[in-house]
C-alpha cells in the first residue's frame, strides 16, 4: 500500500507495478484461522493466531496505521466480491469453541 499521489484516480490502482522482495522465511507463510483485532488511537494491531484447542499460538502480528487498515478493508471486500464472481458465495466460518483464552 505505497503513499501515490494520484490514488484518487482508480486507473492509476490498476496501471502501476510495484517491485517487492520477499524473504525465504516469509514466502512460506502463516497459518492462521482466527485474528484478533485491537488499537491505539494511532495503530491497528493484528494478531494472526492459529487456533487449536485448548489454546492459540500467534503466528504473525501487523501493525497498522488507521488509514492503511480502511485501504486493506476495502481491498479485502474489493477481492472477496471478485472470488465470489468467479467461485460462488462465501459462508463465514464459525466462531471457534474455546476451553480457555487465547494469549
Amino acid at each position: 500500500m505505497a503513499d501515490d499521489s494520484q490514488e484518487s484516480n482508480p486507473q492509476n490502482h490498476q496501471n502501476r507495478r510495484l517491485d517487492v522482495k520477499i524473504g525465504d522465511e516469509e514466502l512460506k507463510g502463516r497459518y492462521a484461522n482466527l485474528v484478533r483485532v485491537s488499537h491505539t488511537r494511532e495503530e491497528f494491531i493484528l494478531d494472526f493466531i492459529n487456533f487449536v484447542p485448548p489454546q492459540g499460538a500467534v503466528t504473525a502480528r501487523v501493525m497498522m496505521s488507521p488509514g492503511h487498515v480502511k485501504r486493506l478493508v476495502r481491498a479485502l471486500s474489493e477481492n472477496i466480491q471478485r472470488y465470489q464472481g468467479q467461485f460462488g458465495d462465501v459462508t463465514e466460518a464459525p466462531e471457534p469453541q474455546s476451553g480457555g483464552t487465547v494469549n
